[in-house]
């Protein structure tokens, strides 16, 4: 029974991660919907500080979607393996490019399309092979976890390595080096995710009759993820006003859901009983996302014409483009002389010659 159990709870957590990817990618949408629909009114724009999308409903409905969206994905730990459900976000960003090309009009080029085929079948292929058995499943075995001296090492990395980019790559590296930032954000979301899971956990504790807001553990992963987060939207914030947002949004998805599937293998265990198939498994289809999201990031603004064909590819067009050309004109090679004007001309000049020498 513990068996079926954990598959549900599994299928349960990849169904809320899905949902969540599609609220959260719907929401951009709404947002955008609402600020253009109050810029063709000539209100004054958010970007130039004005406050009227407070009364547009289409925000509001793109605010309430983004919450359902977030409140999904911090379900979705308690149920399934973070190694699962931190790649599966990638997805909110392919359903924001396909709908945005529906309804914003906004061009999905070729590469945008294979970028999105691609994160489609790498989040198939870790939903495949992720690990589908639960390492933690109460607070006491979370506790048990957080003891760990393998844990404890990485999260002393982890505090020291980012005091370090803080205060001292930062002052010098931060508005020149897009990783200096993104790092910190990446860092520290790993301790984050722990902590949402751990609350997961008391939450699915709480709901259960439990009485687990007697115990500390659970106050203390609340606060711990107040303050991871705080840290994370203060610098990314900071890596988004300096760079190209096209260029911190791919680093930020890998170098985060790297540190997290990091910090889920050693403080979860969530590799040690998977087979040699399922780890080359999850980690193909991670990497395929990460194509799959450069892809639909790095060349979103470059428009796919005939011209960016290689030599070879145009050669074969233009014979392409004559061969249906000349289709039209209803000729085909079995019709065509074998031989032009001038060589038909040649060779009966040839015959009457050789008729001349024959008389004589």
């Amino acid at each position: 029974m513990e068996g079926v159990s954990g598959r549900y709870d599994f299928y349960i957590g990849v169904g809320l991660a899905l949902s969540s990817s599609v609220f959260i990618g719907g929401s951009f949408i709404l947002k955008k919907k609402g600020l253009l629909k109050l810029a063709s009114r000539g209100s004054i724009r958010a970007g130039q500080g004005g406050h009227a999308y407070l009364r547009e409903w289409l925000w509001w409905a793109g605010l309430l979607s983004m919450g359902v969206g977030e409140a999904a994905n911090f379900a979705a730990y308690a149920f399934a393996p973070a190694t699962l459900v931190t790649p599966l976000g990638a997805l909110s960003v392919l359903v924001s490019a396909v709908l945005s090309s529906y309804f914003l009009n906004e061009q999905l080029n070729v590469h945008g399309k294979i970028g999105c085929i691609l994160s489609i079948l790498g989040s198939t292929m870790m939903v495949i092979h992720a690990p589908q058995g639960e390492e933690v499943s109460s607070l006491e075995s979370m506790a048990e976890k957080l003891k760990d001296p393998g844990f404890i090492a990485f999260a002393v990395c982890v505090l020291v390595s980012s005091i370090l980019l803080i205060f001292v790559a930062g002052p010098r590296y931060g508005q020149s080096n897009v990783l200096v930032y993104v790092l910190v954000c990446s860092a520290i979301g790993s301790l984050s995710v722990s902590c949402v899971k751990g609350l997961g956990i008391t939450l699915k504790e709480l709901f259960a009759g439990k009485q687990v807001l007697k115990e500390p553990l659970g106050w203390i992963l609340l606060i711990g993820l107040v303050i991871c987060i705080s840290i994370q939207i203060n610098y990314l914030n900071k890596a988004l006003d300096i760079f190209n947002t096209s260029v911190v949004t791919p680093i930020y998805y890998v170098l985060f859901t790297m540190a997290v599937m990091t910090c889920s293998a050693i403080l979860f265990k969530e590799w040690q009983h998977m087979a040699l198939d399922n780890i080359i498994g999850t980690i193909s289809g991670f990497l395929t996302i990460v194509t799959g999201i450069f892809l639909l990031h790095a060349f979103r603004d470059i428009p796919f014409t005939p011209d960016l064909l290689p030599l070879f590819l145009k050669q074969g067009r233009a014979d392409l483009h004559a061969t249906w050309k000349g289709a039209d004109r209803h000729q085909s090679c079995v019709h065509q002389p074998l031989l032009g004007p001038e060589d038909i001309h040649k060779g009966s000049q040839s015959v009457e010659e050789e008729e001349e020498s024959e008389s004589v």
